[in-house]
């Protein structure tokens, strides 16, 4: 299975190989600040997704880089510990054929908006919701 994605104006767009993680929306404070709400992410295996055109990186703690457009700023990528290089879910080509499947960080969501689902919720993070595969 192919996916593929990319910013806003296209001057950079992904391609993954393989299933990629169910949609996992993280309400940390960082996420939040770079996103200007929660950020919903997939993954795939970093060594499986091929980038054409520039991201500018951000070093956003000392285990994490945020990848972005330099041309049209959109958020594409959460880069950090572990195999697998974190893909903002919105970036991607539809149809994705995923789901959001569960919240981390509910501890430091914004005090504006409830979540009201019944997915998994975890005050911080979990390995029991991120790292689900299809």
């Amino acid at each position: 299975m192919t996916s593929r994605g990319g910013c806003l104006c296209g001057a950079v767009r992904y391609e993954t190989e393989g299933p990629l993680r169910p949609v996992v929306a993280c309400h940390c404070t960082q996420c939040r600040k770079t996103s200007g709400h929660h950020v919903a992410a997939t993954s795939a295996p970093r060594e499986g997704v091929k980038i054409e055109g520039r991201v500018q990186w951000y070093q956003s703690s000392a285990e994490a880089r945020r990848g972005f457009c330099p041309v049209c700023g959109s958020n594409l990528f959460w880069d950090g510990p572990g195999s697998h290089l974190a893909i903002f879910a919105g970036t991607l080509d539809t149809p994705s054929g995923l789901r959001l499947e569960g919240h981390i960080f509910c501890a430091d969501k914004g005090d504006y908006y409830d979540i009201d689902d019944d997915l998994p919720k975890a005050d911080g993070d979990d390995p029991d919701i991120t790292t689900q595969v299809l």
